[in-house]
């Protein structure tokens, strides 16, 4: 099952918005983004960690071992419905090129400057067509057996913030690392939007502070926020 499958799957009732027949608002099954935690329109409340993955087959045979014996560990206390995805997509140079002209831009010497050009040339003429790039989630929801104290929108986060603290540790056991985002709901909210929107989300990024700009115009949750 993919995280697109899993958000179209209750929980806790929490405000529902007003929407227009058709719309946008309509039509997606993501009710709101709170604490890095997405919350359903069917009211579960879904938390996705991107995990930077480690070539098992480089270890040696002691730590292949000790990563599966804590991976063992950790399948114990994990979360029942928990899913591993992958998403592979084609590699994103635009970050490339714009350090290859800083580069150029601060290079003195002439030839090296020709070197870089050339670089950026053949990037852009397709060298890296084939390149691909692999993110790695986990994603888990809250299930009734956590008991969040209080059972309420933000006792349900917090409780599922702990169980990504949790993740956390064990797959570092795992020599894994689970990325921590600046701003988590900037992170669900860019992932959100890639998934849905797979192809534009190539084209056209989402602007810095796009989760906040959202937030003013809906209102959504917005004193539970504060």
């Amino acid at each position: 099952m993919s995280i697109k499958k899993a958000l179209f799957g209750g929980g806790v009732e929490t405000r529902a918005t007003a929407s227009y027949q058709g719309s946008i608002q309509d039509w997606l099954p993501v009710k709101n983004i709170i604490g890095g935690v997405v919350i359903t329109k069917d009211n579960r409340f879904i938390k996705i960690l991107e995990i930077v993955p480690v070539n098992i087959y480089l270890k040696s045979a002691e730590d292949r071992q000790a990563i599966v014996e804590a991976f063992a560990a950790y399948l114990k206390i994990a979360p029942d419905h928990m899913q591993f995805e992958a998403r592979t997509l084609p590699a994103d140079i635009s970050r490339y090129v714009e350090r290859m002209q800083e580069y150029a831009k601060n290079e003195d010497n002439a030839y090296c400057r020709e070197m870089i050009q050339d670089n950026i040339q053949d990037i852009g003429m397709g060298v890296a067509s084939n390149a691909l790039q692999h993110r790695f989630f986990m994603v888990f929801q809250y299930e009734s057996q956590m008991r969040a104290s209080p059972n309420t929108v933000q006792g349900i986060i917090q409780r599922l913030n702990e169980e990504a603290d949790t993740a956390r540790r064990y797959l570092d056991l795992c020599e894994l690392e689970v990325q921590e985002p600046r701003y988590a709901d900037d992170f669900a909210l860019e992932l959100l939007y890639e998934i849905i929107n797979k192809r534009t989300s190539q084209r056209v990024k989402l602007p810095e502070g796009v989760f906040d700009m959202t937030t003013a115009v809906h209102g959504v949750y917005e004193a539970q926020t504060q």
